[in-house]
């Protein structure tokens, strides 16, 4: 890891405010990952987004607006968020998701199959359409009209929408947990 946890009593009132927040949203949409050290500093991405609060907190507050927005299904979004983090090979992300994944309910195939880069054959029709747009754009490819029309047909215009903007949200996670080399 390039970037050390940076511990509350180092940080400023900005980055303190910023660091409780994500402390109170992941203890509510992530609670079987532990995402604090010992000594209270967040692991995962979010040592180098508090580390570079001018890069870092805008990042959090889209993604945060993607947890307050929410209306797909967990399950649909966790779909998603594996297969970016298996396209990316982002060690943290698949480690905090697989976790998720389980506690939602995904069978430990599914699991493994959803971090190796492979869509499980359990999948109900809103998580595969989820793994395959996800998978698409992880590609860096076009989502193809019939695969739109279908998840609109399934997650309605906003539930599209907000899967598009969680794909490139893990993507922009992926990245920093890659480049930062954060794998705990």
């Amino acid at each position: 890891m390039r970037v050390n946890p940076v511990h509350p009593k180092n940080m400023n009132s900005e980055v303190l405010h910023v660091h409780e927040e994500v402390v109170k949203l992941i203890t509510s949409s992530q609670g079987p990952v532990p995402m604090l050290d010992k000594e209270g500093a967040l692991r995962g991405p979010f040592p180098p987004m508090l580390r570079f609060p001018q890069f870092g907190i805008p990042a959090l507050s889209f993604v945060r607006s993607l947890d307050h927005h929410a209306i797909i299904p967990k399950k649909v979004r966790e779909v998603a968020i594996l297969t970016v983090g298996a396209a990316y090979g982002a060690r943290f992300e698949l480690y905090a998701h697989e976790i998720m994944a389980k506690h939602l309910g995904f069978s430990p195939r599914a699991v493994a199959s959803l971090a190796s880069g492979i869509c499980p054959v359990e999948l109900n029709q809103e998580e595969a359409i989820a793994y395959e747009i996800a998978s698409t754009l992880a590609k860096g490819r076009i989502v193809p009209d019939s695969s739109y029309n279908l998840a609109q047909d399934l997650l309605g215009e906003e539930g599209v929408a907000e899967l598009i903007f969680l794909v490139g949200a893990y993507a922009l996670l992926a990245t920093v947990l890659n480049g930062f080399d954060v794998i705990s």
